[in-house]
């Protein structure tokens, strides 16, 4: 057994209820006095109770999909009008990632509050679209320094975006288990998130009020951001960034239709990943092969399962 496994520094923080509180402390810590908090107009009403208590200068909601060049340009320099010394996010994907593009050019440490499954709060990744074209690169400075997970600000995430947006994670989990830079603590760390959406995912998606299958997604979704950040992009991310860039294609839906195509391209292929992906599920496909199973288009509809 020979490789090397680099870890990322980052504090991730449980604080179910309690994100504005969880928030201030994290941001005191950090000894900034000065909050650019971005959170979309959707998303306003989550990131008020934050913004009642943390010293906000400037709050900005202009959060596009894919996060367009000229987008990451204006909210980098209303951070500079403002003089803004730490970020704080609250959303999805996209939130995240306009923060990262902030914290890009600006070096501003960021406290990512996220409201989905997407994970990009745990990585060193960020995404930049120019016209059709989508670039990615990794960056140490836009990691987040800190994670608050909140269930209860995943309450009100409509179920069918949920179960997309969990199958976003689980994709990363599964990428995670034959990206370039794959090690055994990656797929040690992908297989337990695997176990952790089968267990969660089907619960919010029968009902989106239950914590505890929140607090189980949001675990699978951050262990499966994090060996995704270590393993690197594999097949499935690199076709979801291409067709999402391309065509303005909502991130979480096209990666939950890819993810069956590229575990059917794959699987056979690699028989190890194949057994480690089937024993998260705690699926007899340990043994019959998940090759050579049917394997349908994911949707974001409701099947008899819970998700499909």
């Amino acid at each position: 057994m020979r490789f090397v496994h680099e870890s990322r520094a980052q504090r991730v923080v449980f604080a179910p209820g309690s994100a504005p509180d969880a928030v201030a402390k994290e941001v005191a810590d950090l000894g900034a006095r000065r909050v650019m908090l971005i959170a979309s107009e959707r998303e306003s009403v989550l990131a008020d109770p934050i913004a009642t208590i943390c010293p906000v200068v400037l709050r900005h909601d202009e959060v596009v999909m894919h996060v367009p060049v000229e987008v990451a340009e204006r909210s980098r320099a209303a951070a500079s009008r403002s003089g803004a010394d730490v970020v704080v996010s609250v959303g999805g994907g996209s939130t995240t990632g306009l923060a990262k593009a902030v914290a890009l050019t600006t070096g501003l440490p960021i406290v990512a509050v996220p409201t989905t499954f997407a994970g990009s709060e745990a990585t060193d990744v960020w995404g930049l679209t120019r016209g059709e074209t989508k670039t990615t690169g990794v960056e140490v400075k836009v990691l987040p320094c800190s994670v608050v997970y909140d269930a209860t600000l995943l309450r009100s995430l409509p179920s069918e975006m949920a179960v997309a947006s969990g199958l976003n994670a689980l994709a990363h989990c599964i990428d995670s288990m034959w990206g370039p830079r794959v090690d055994p603590i990656d797929q040690a760390l992908a297989g337990e998130g695997i176990r952790a959406l089968a267990a969660g995912l089907p619960r919010v998606a029968h009902g989106g009020a239950s914590l505890e299958g929140i607090e189980q997604t949001l675990y699978g979704a951050y262990l499966a951001a994090i060996a995704f950040a270590s393993a690197g992009s594999g097949m499935h991310h690199k076709i979801c960034h291409v067709l999402g860039g391309m065509f303005d294609l909502p991130h979480a839906q096209t990666h939950a239709v890819v993810l069956p195509h590229v575990l059917a391209f794959n699987v056979p292929h690699a028989p190890d990943a194949e057994q480690r992906i089937a024993r998260g599920f705690a699926s007899d496909g340990a043994t019959e092969g998940l090759a050579h199973q049917e394997l349908r288009p994911a949707t974001t509809r409701r099947s008899d399962a819970g998700w499909a």
